[in-house]
């Protein structure tokens, strides 16, 4: 079973049309929904006091019109009577203003008082329905750290020096890997150590990385309190939280992986191909759960609520969004919200059941969409397998967010997406995965844009490339150690040897500024005075210095770029990365194909044509949705989805 739901927010609406949403959402097939995700002062008015009588109505429509509850723990919204009762407990920025009570996430991580009544509201809500029949799943919190990823109250200055001494173990360990001699920052007393809030000019960027780690760490333990205390209750029923991968870059989503049962994920649509920022997030998303299916907890039928122009989805966009997670591994697809909200800040947020009704495109493409994964129940449990890595470390992110960097226009997440993007445009899917991890199953590793990089993660690279695999790195990458210490000797740092090159200095360029390569392309933002020691030149600025190397590295090759490059000029050098490492390319312009499959070897082929034309591409099986042969040739409409049962 694909499943196929949203969040439903009963608590908003008269109880009469509490049984008029389950008929609904059995007419559009419906089959799980996520419940009480902020419902905490409802379900305790006043602090003490717990009212779960409508609630327990709630599940008991559910299991009688057979829907499964991801029942939520509330605690992402304290209610009114916790900010004011408990001032100490509310978030703190980095100028030192007190962010009140009013909108939501209104509490710092590192609150004792916060984990307390937090826990209190978990506990009960676990052992009253932890054996009811509607339960499928605990979705704890909700979106952790989206509105208060750091706190600098002096709770969390108090935990941060706490975390600190479990990191380090001695002030001189810290003070050698945060450089301290420099600006007299030397700390003579762990109480000296505060977080790195408003100073008169830059923070140490040693200080403000390790504070980036302990506040994901922070919001981490709090999911692990939660979960461990609802597995206590009730070890049978499996755990999560819902991330925002691809979107929100405040948390380590490597860490929060390994600590659920299943990998969920919210997606919104943004920028100038939202299709293909979507792919990005999937991948990563699949990844996270190390290639098993996982859940799209969240994303819009239509337009949202939050973006400057809330652009409403075009017919038929639905129904592509969702089968693109569907096929890029996703055994679950969700929305927010089930039925529209008449009030509240998210009331212009679009929902399965639009404020107009039932008788709405929305409405239509959301009952279709029902019967589309009804017909797609078998790819439940198949996996998507890549030939391609990319490489991405949060801690990397975070180190090159410090201001004084060479340039701040080197942005590595958009790197990282653009690398993503062109792969998308060549038909190749790739998976995104952490630099310490395994790489013996890739054909071809890519390395966008990786700053800091560990010693580990340093020779898992060299040993991938040993072993008989192909690299492509881009500039600015292996740099700096995990303190975010500069590895000396010469740039690229890390991989100066596994590169065959050296770089004397770094060119960064002006906004709009650009260099040209002999072989044609067009580089900007960045570009480098480098050497070859024992790399091949493939291409070089007019000027002469190499812009594109390639090493021989014992069984393997590394490929190195000294400048950004975009459009086709990227997709010149990944297209070549990947033929010289046996990774098929097949490139049809709008078109997305991707391949799921069960370890028994069933297949499923998914084609999503994105373009205003009808395509024709090679497939061969049966369709699933209407059970006709495809014998060589598929024709998918424009703006159409097909998912075929493949034969070989």
């Amino acid at each position: 079973m694909i499943g196929y739901g949203g969040d439903w927010n009963p608590e908003q609406w008269p109880e009469e049309t509490w049984a008029e949403d389950v008929a609904l959402m059995r007419e559009a097939g419906v089959n799980q929904v996520s419940v009480g995700i902020f419902s905490w002062s409802l379900v305790e008015p006043v602090e003490g006091r717990y009212e779960f009588g409508w609630l327990d109505r709630v599940m008991d429509l559910l299991a009688a019109g057979g829907v499964r509850a991801f029942m939520a723990t509330p605690t992402a919204a304290p209610p009114p009577w916790f900010g004011r009762t408990y001032p100490e407990a509310l978030p703190v920025d980095a100028d030192g203003r007190v962010l009140f009570h009013g909108s939501r996430q209104g509490f710092c991580p590192s609150s004792p008082v916060y984990r307390d009544k937090a826990l209190a509201i978990v506990e009960r809500i676990g052992e009253r329905y932890r054996d009811h029949p509607a339960l499928a799943m605990w979705h704890v919190h909700n979106e952790y750290g989206c509105h208060n990823s750091r706190c600098y109250c002096d709770a969390s200055a108090a935990a941060f020096r706490g975390w600190l001494v479990a990191r380090y173990g001695t002030l001189d360990a810290l003070n050698e890997a945060w450089g301290t001699a420099f600006w007299s920052q030397r700390y003579s007393d762990w109480g000296q150590i505060l977080p790195p809030r408003a100073t008169p000019s830059f923070h140490n960027p040693g200080q403000q990385l390790d504070f980036r780690r302990f506040s994901s760490d922070a919001l981490l333990d709090l999911y692990r309190a939660e979960r461990d205390l609802l597995a206590g209750l009730a070890p049978q029923v499996p755990a999560t939280t819902n991330l925002m991968a691809g979107a929100h870059w405040d948390m380590d989503y490597w860490s929060f992986a390994r600590e659920v049962d299943v990998v969920s994920n919210d997606h919104y649509l943004i920028g100038k191909d939202p299709h293909i920022d979507l792919a990005f997030a999937a991948d990563l998303s699949r990844s996270l759960g190390r290639g098993r299916p996982w859940l799209l907890m969240e994303h819009s039928t239509s337009a949202v609520n939050w973006q400057g122009v809330n652009r409403a989805k075009r017919p038929g966009e639905l129904r592509r969004n969702s089968v693109q997670h569907l096929a890029r591994g996703a055994d679950a697809i969700m929305f927010f919200q089930w039925r529209a909200s008449r009030a509240g800040a998210e009331k212009w947020h679009s929902a399965m059941l639009p404020h107009a009704g039932t008788g709405t495109k929305v409405w239509r493409e959301v009952v279709g969409l029902g019967g589309l994964l009804k017909d797609a129940a078998e790819v439940a449990g198949s996996t998507v397998t890549s030939d391609v890595a990319i490489l991405l470390d949060y801690g990397s992110v975070w180190a090159q967010d410090h201001p004084a960097q060479p340039t701040t226009l080197h942005k590595p997440v958009e790197v990282i997406k653009s690398w993503h993007a062109e792969l998308w445009k060549l038909g190749v899917t790739c998976d995104v995965v952490h630099p310490e991890s395994d790489l013996s199953g890739y054909r071809l590793v890519l390395v966008p844009a990786l700053y800091l990089v560990t010693d580990h993660g340093a020779t898992n690279l060299e040993r991938f490339v040993a072993d008989g695999g192909t690299v492509l790195a881009g500039p600015y990458s292996g740099i700096a150690d995990e303190h975010d210490r500069i590895r000396l000797g010469g740039y690229p740092g890390a991989w100066r040897d596994l590169l065959g090159v050296t770089v004397e200095e770094f060119f960064p360029l002006e906004e709009g500024e650009s260099v040209e390569l002999a072989g044609g392309g067009i580089g900007a933002v960045w570009s480098e005075l480098a050497h070859a020691t024992t790399a091949t030149v493939l291409d070089t600025y007019v000027t002469g210095e190499p812009a594109w190397t390639r090493n021989e590295w014992e069984g393997g090759a590394a490929h190195y770029l000294t400048t950004l490059l975009a459009g086709a000029d990227l997709a010149r050098v990944l297209g070549a990365v990947c033929a010289e490492a046996g990774v098929p390319v097949s490139a049809t312009p709008g078109v997305e194909m991707v391949r799921r499959a069960h370890a028994d070897g069933r297949g499923y082929l998914f084609v999503i044509n994105h373009s205003g034309a009808d395509v024709v591409v090679a497939a061969t099986g049966v369709g699933l949705s209407d059970g006709d042969p495809v014998d060589g040739e598929l024709t998918v409409p424009a703006g159409e989805v097909r998912i075929v049962r493949e034969t070989r």
